[in-house]
């Protein structure tokens, strides 16, 4: 994501791992366990969707999407919250985002930090979750395979480039807003 906004692309964060470090600096210790949680990840990412200022034409990449929150509820054990329901219907709706989401595979092994303490193993089982829940929806999945950096960031480029010619412009006014999932 640093280097898509390096190259000049709005990037739109990703909600979770802020949540963890807020629920970790009030003292929670494992804040991906209580029940709002979900819904916390999904209000800060509506917020941050929503202060995204694009031009007609702009594409912008988003670090998560509601799809990628359903995928987490589903991973962590939780049914879907009435919030989390809505919000993903509501995007599939108003076609929020285009088709096309970036599947960006892992790389053959997991970094654990304060936010993201999972087993390599537990991590391939979640990219499959995260990838049946997005064909589930109706993306059309891009596969960015295992690579240097520049090589995906070149691919996702050239994707772009000729995704932006085909296809028209989603939503109302908007450029191309493209999901993507990190595993």
């Amino acid at each position: 994501m640093r280097l898509l906004e390096a190259n000049g692309y709005p990037v739109v964060e990703e909600a979770a791992t802020d949540v963890i470090a807020l629920g970790h600096a009030v003292g929670n210790t494992e804040p991906w366990q209580d029940p709002d949680f979900i819904d916390k990840v999904l209000v800060l990412q509506r917020q941050r969707q929503e202060s995204i200022r694009e031009s007609a034409g702009t594409t912008v990449f988003f670090d998560r999407s509601p799809a990628c929150t359903l995928a987490l509820s589903r991973y962590l054990g939780f049914a879907a919250s009435c919030l989390l329901s809505t919000e993903v219907s509501r995007v599939i709706a108003e076609r929020t985002f285009e088709p096309l989401a970036f599947f960006i595979r892992n790389q053959g092994s997991v970094q654990p930090t304060p936010a993201r303490q999972i087993s390599f193993q537990d991590s391939l089982a979640f990219e499959r979750l995260h990838e049946q829940v997005y064909r589930e929806l109706g993306f059309q999945l891009i596969e960015v395979p295992a690579g240097p950096l520049a090589d995906r960031v070149a691919l996702i480029r050239q994707t772009v480039s000729q995704n932006h010619k085909q296809l028209p412009t989603i939503g109302h006014g908007h450029g191309l807003r493209l999901g993507k999932c990190v595993h």
